[in-house]
């Protein structure tokens, strides 16, 4: 209001770049897009909504990245804050960007971020670096190659997260052995920053049942109500952050019980017409898959597909379905070439072509009490706009059925 504003949708003019003194692209734009080039050889000055947040919020800054498990740990550390009475705000890849709020976020607030690959490669780290006060990584496998590349440049983005953290800042990332697939990439925090290793052998790990920092106790993991040993993983490094920030171990321990998962990870839906079923949606890679269906005991009905992710291989699924997966049931465009490699493993695989067709042969081919695992380990592109739209249509199939 009281500014002059133009509008221009539904296309992009060269010209519009060109004049601009302020870029702020889309993270799903490449850096290195025809029109960003135009804009900089003008003078524009280029920059993320992330960074322009980090610019100017005076908050203590958190950031949580990785392949796998970074909403969730952003969202447990959110959570086990408010719980310790710590004002929080959690936002960036979750949620959406804090950047409209940046006016009324005081300096003792604490802004739980969590950063994409895509938001990493476009920082300027340079003048973002020491700007957090805890980094994390969860765990780097491979992801967005399409955009990266190669898994070594999609480790490098996501290893830039350690550039942000200076000196008495503390940065978390996995035990060696757990990075062993990028051995070329060097994880090094800033200049003066503590190094906690998580995982078997590292500072902050699970230990005799208790999440242990140190020589401390954060809680017992017999209490945690979530499912699957990915979460235990995601509540370890969310309890470890939230301790180096300032919260009490007596409230992080009793705070294990209440934490709650967001939807669309390993959430049981409810059990229809006599199976459990569970809404894994948010996997979008064979790996995702594979961590889900170690959560459960036995043998499932595995529903999957979508639109396959360029040079991810399938072998560590299939070798997982082949001991986990009593029938698949493959859609979208990826049907067939998951019905081919699943046939290679002896895995009865039935292929239909969308997800409605998916969930009617699901219920047709479990057996009595058999659980139907909705974990798709492929983008969703193929008919959706994004994972979640594909995931609630899953969940309205489901609840059609009942």
């Amino acid at each position: 209001e009281g500014l002059e504003v133009e509008l221009v949708l539904g296309e992009h003019k060269d010209e519009d770049f060109r004049s601009a003194d302020l870029v702020v692209p889309n993270p799903a734009v490449p850096p290195g897009d025809a029109r960003l080039a135009l804009a900089r050889a003008a003078g524009a000055r280029v920059v993320s909504a992330m960074e322009l947040f980090l610019d100017r919020t005076e908050a203590r800054v958190v950031c949580v990245t990785g392949t796998q498990g970074k909403s969730s740990t952003s969202s447990m550390i959110a959570q086990l804050l408010e719980v310790a009475g710590l004002p929080v705000r959690l936002g960036g890849n979750i949620g959406g960007s804090l950047l409209p709020e940046v006016d009324s976020i005081g300096p003792d607030e604490v802004c739980v971020l969590e950063v994409s690959s895509y938001q990493l490669e476009a920082l300027s780290a340079d003048e973002q670096a020491g700007r957090a006060e805890v980094v994390a990584i969860t765990n780097v496998l491979s992801d967005h190659l399409e955009r990266h590349g190669t898994p070594a440049a999609y480790a490098r983005a996501k290893a830039r997260v350690l550039e942000l953290v200076g000196d008495g800042g503390t940065a978390f990332f996995p035990t060696r052995s757990q990075l062993d697939l990028h051995k070329d990439v060097v994880f090094e925090p800033g200049a003066g920053a503590r190094v906690v290793r998580v995982g078997p052998g590292g500072d902050l790990r699970v230990a005799d049942g208790l999440f242990r920092f140190g020589e401390g106790e954060l809680g017992h993991v017999e209490d945690l109500t979530l499912p699957g040993a990915f979460q235990v993983e995601n509540a370890l490094l969310a309890l470890g952050v939230a301790r180096t920030l300032g919260a009490a171990p007596d409230r992080l321990g009793a705070a294990v019980s209440d934490l709650r998962g967001i939807p669309h990870r390993m959430e049981l839906v409810g059990i229809v017409r006599g199976h459990p079923v569970w809404d894994n949606g948010v996997s979008t890679t064979p790996d995702s898959t594979v961590s889900a269906l170690a959560s459960l005991d036995g043998r499932c009905v595995l529903v999957l597909g979508g639109l396959a992710k360029r040079g991810l291989p399938l072998s560590p699924l299939v070798g997982a379905a082949r001991e986990r997966v009593r029938h698949a049931i493959a859609f979208g465009s990826s049907a067939a070439r998951f019905a081919e490699a699943l046939a290679e493993a002896d895995v009865p695989t039935t292929a239909v072509e969308d997800v409605g067709a998916a969930v009617r042969a699901a219920f047709e081919e479990a057996h009595d009490g058999e659980p139907v695992l909705f974990s798709p380990a492929c983008a969703s592109f193929d008919a959706y706009p994004n994972f979640l739209e594909r995931a609630r249509d899953f969940r309205e199939r489901i609840e059609a059925m009942r």
